[in-house]
């Protein structure tokens, strides 16, 4: 069934008339206008101080970050941020290459020292028979032996890894001249542990240390630390408090 349309008022008819014969109208709805939108951007101040407000650092936070500024000078640490914990590598993995190291060196200074004994025994002639023809070649061997020992072993111990109160702090010495650091705020770290992996690490007690921080979900490894229990016990302390408000402790 079709519904059935309601037929149109005619609002030039009366509709009704009053005591003394006077027709009466019907008028038609009175429809408000459209609000008039404004097609200009509203431009919205808002005041800004010039100097951010200054967190009040207490004088024992104070102490510590002076303390810390004195024992590592190199280190970027901001206003009341101070060292919980210095991370240094264990000696273990400077073993094997200066072992290796001082093995050539010994080969070469043997080679050198017997020289008049080798050719007796393998009958060189000729130039091969001065000692003078390999002396210089072999002395040029052992310093480039013993400077790549130094660089080695300088690479190594100043690779650094810092807890402060804030921040994990990684110091990377890549080369001799190629050096640079990164920090991680605690707030951004959401895994810590260790690995340790082998006979040997657990004999001697060293490990590599992993954080990954959330967001961009950045991995970063610390190896041949010395003790990494000890050292990511203290790390995952430090984030528990920083993250809920407490002063991370020194231990």
């Amino acid at each position: 069934m079709k519904a059935e349309e309601t037929p149109q008022q005619d609002y030039h008819q009366p509709v009704a008339y009053d005591a003394q014969g006077r027709p009466l109208y019907a008028h038609p709805p009175v429809v408000a206008p459209a609000p008039v939108v404004d097609s200009k951007p509203q431009v919205v101040h808002i005041a800004k101080m010039v100097e951010p407000v200054k967190q009040e650092v207490s004088p024992e936070v104070k102490a510590k970050h002076d303390r810390s500024r004195q024992m590592y000078p190199a280190l970027n640490l901001s206003e009341g941020e101070y060292i919980v914990r210095a991370v240094r590598r264990h000696a273990i993995g400077l073993v094997l290459p200066i072992f290796t190291g001082v093995i050539l060196l010994a080969a070469a200074l043997s080679i050198l020292f017997n020289y008049a004994a080798i050719v007796e025994a393998f009958d060189l002639e000729g130039a091969l028979a001065n000692i003078d023809v390999v002396t210089i070649p072999i002395l040029l061997f052992c310093v480039f032996i013993g400077l790549a020992m130094y660089i080695t072993y300088f690479v190594y111990v100043n690779n650094k890894f810092f807890l402060t109160n804030e921040s994990v702090i990684q110091e990377i010495q890549v080369s001799l001249f190629s050096k640079h650091e990164q920090t991680v705020s605690l707030a951004n770290i959401e895994d810590a542990s260790y690995i340790q992996n082998g006979i040997i690490s657990h004999i001697f007690n060293y490990g590599a240390i992993r954080l990954s921080t959330q967001g961009d979900e950045t991995t970063y490894r610390f190896t041949f630390v010395a003790n990494p229990k000890q050292h990511i016990a203290t790390l995952n302390n430090a984030v528990e408090a920083f993250k809920h408000g407490r002063p991370v402790d020194e231990s």
